[in-house]
């Protein structure tokens, strides 16, 4: 029942279809906060729309090349994507096909390519983290925003990949907020290195 609601709320949000499964699976399990969030965000509903226009275009790359392979995150037109591919020929045509999206300010490309050997191989040494431990570290990290005091968790993104980086995007209001929640992001337990691609703007 909450499926069919949450994918009834698709054109209010300015979602053209359903993510694939990978990032189908990752926006039921948080969907209940990232809707609510997106109805708050500190910035304009045409931005939020615009940013979800593009979104559902990565989206249909990779339902047209048959992968969910990659994962998104996206705030003001800057674009994350971070994946792991083990076919080169569908890495390299999915980065051709990402680049060719209209409207994309700054893209951060964090898709890598690695066999499918050398990614079991690096998962048993535990130096890679399975798909559902990388979802683990990126819920860590959201908790610990909404749990410190005087950051604005809702104007936040978070994204974790399989090599332990957690990614910052979105905007804080003065440079104390930013690096209150720069300081919890990379302090949560399993992170190993932190990018931060958020921004100040009172």
């Amino acid at each position: 029942m909450r499926r069919l609601a949450l994918l009834a709320l698709i054109p209010i949000l300015g979602l053209s279809a359903p993510p694939p499964a990978q990032a189908q699976l990752l926006d039921f399990l948080t969907a209940p906060k990232t809707l609510f969030d997106r109805l708050i965000e500190a910035r304009s509903t045409s931005d939020i729309l615009e940013d979800n226009r593009i979104v559902a275009a990565v989206n249909g790359i990779m339902l047209d090349l048959g992968t969910i392979k990659a994962s998104t995150e996206i705030y003001e037109q800057r674009l994350l994507i971070t994946g792991l591919f083990n076919d080169k020929k569908l890495y390299d045509k999915f980065l051709t096909d990402v680049k060719k999206i209209d409207g994309v300010k700054k893209l951060y490309w964090h898709v890598t390519h690695m066999t499918e050997k050398e990614q079991e191989r690096r998962e048993d040494k535990k130096e890679l983290l399975k798909w559902v431990d990388a979802l683990s570290l990126d819920v860590s990290v959201g908790l610990n925003l909404v749990g410190t005091l005087d950051v604005a968790d809702v104007n936040f993104k978070v994204a974790a990949d399989a090599y332990s980086n957690v990614y910052l995007m979105g905007r804080a209001r003065s440079q104390p907020e930013m690096d209150k929640a720069v300081k919890v992001a990379r302090e949560t337990e399993g992170v190993k290195k932190l990018y931060n691609y958020a921004i100040v703007r009172p």
